[in-house]
């Protein structure tokens, strides 16, 4: 089983109405939230832990939890808010605007912090959920704790108009990256930290701190792999784009998916990696986000589908 450690929120998607005024259509989303619902579709057994309302909003997002099959036996339901992203398409690429005071998914504490039991093969962390308090060092202390005994993922996935203090997000984001046994990130979010110019030299450095795998992530131009025994680059497949919500969510599920496929998804498996393991990983997570893309809002595939 996977456990996905993040945001649950309400995409508000901009729409038109019969009438040509501009309004906004509720959509089930957050980082997290995508990628373990696109875990459950693709048939993997996944969890997922959060801080989650009972309000209207959370009543939608657990309803469309039990819909893909992931269990969130795990998270935290409180009578707070659920936190609400507007975003703004141009030309397909969205930008986001968030409100989130006190809400579920924000006032998460270390006492919330989940026991996983042994069935639980990795954990699966990153988006705007670290950037905030108190959630964000109660998945800071999860990440920590589980980190010798089970394989960690992290997406960093930067949004800069949600992060108030960049100094201590980088810092953050470094301890956090320091016990990763598997980092995707964006060339956006590695020109973001600063370092080496090129992703492949910023690649090896985070290998050389203790990495087994680094995916960096191009867009549209694809993504390219590396660890300690060589790298491999994929192309992104040709597909007519409606918008770009929840892609890198649902490529990370189509990572972990594909190597836990593979048996890989362990931390001896994944310090003597192949390049036929990596490169089945990266095609089927580059698959998964093509779907996605071709469809409005957050909408991985099932895995009839693939």
């Amino acid at each position: 089983m996977i456990l996905c450690c993040g945001e649950a929120l309400i995409d508000m998607l901009p729409r038109e109405t019969a009438e040509g005024e501009a309004a906004f259509a509720p959509h089930v989303g957050g980082a997290l939230f995508n990628s373990a619902v696109a875990l459950g579709r693709l048939g993997v057994p996944v969890s997922f832990f959060s801080g989650l309302s009972n309000d209207l909003f959370g009543a939608k997002l657990q309803a469309a939890l039990r819909a893909s099959k992931v269990d969130f036996s795990h998270a935290v339901i409180s009578s707070r808010p659920t936190t609400l992203a507007f975003v703004s398409l141009d030309q397909g690429q969205a930008s986001y605007f968030f409100y989130d005071e006190s809400s579920a998914g924000r006032m998460l504490f270390e006492a919330d912090l989940p026991d996983p039991d042994d069935a639980v093969e990795a954990l699966l962390f990153g988006g705007i959920s670290l950037a905030t308090e108190p959630c964000g060092s109660t998945y800071e202390a999860l990440m920590t704790r589980e980190s010798a005994s089970r394989v960690i993922m992290l997406d960093p996935n930067i949004r800069q108009a949600f992060i108030r203090d960049p100094l201590a997000h980088k810092a953050r984001m470094r301890r956090m990256m320091a016990i990763a046994d598997i980092i995707k990130i964006s060339e956006e979010d590695l020109a973001w930290f600063g370092g080496p110019a090129s992703s492949g030299e910023a690649a090896q450095v985070l290998l050389a701190a203790g990495t087994k795998l680094v995916i960096v992530t191009s867009g549209g131009k694809g993504s390219a792999a590396y660890w300690r025994g060589g790298s491999f680059v994929i192309s992104a497949l040709n597909v007519d784009v409606v918008d770009t919500v929840g892609a890198g969510d649902s490529f990370n599920a189509g990572v972990l998916a594909a190597l836990r496929k593979s048996g890989s998804l362990t931390k001896e498996r994944l310090g003597s990696l192949t390049t036929d393991v990596v490169r089945d990983a990266l095609s089927f997570a580059t698959r998964v986000a093509a779907v996605t893309v071709s469809r409005a809002g957050a909408n991985p595939p099932w895995a009839n589908e693939m």
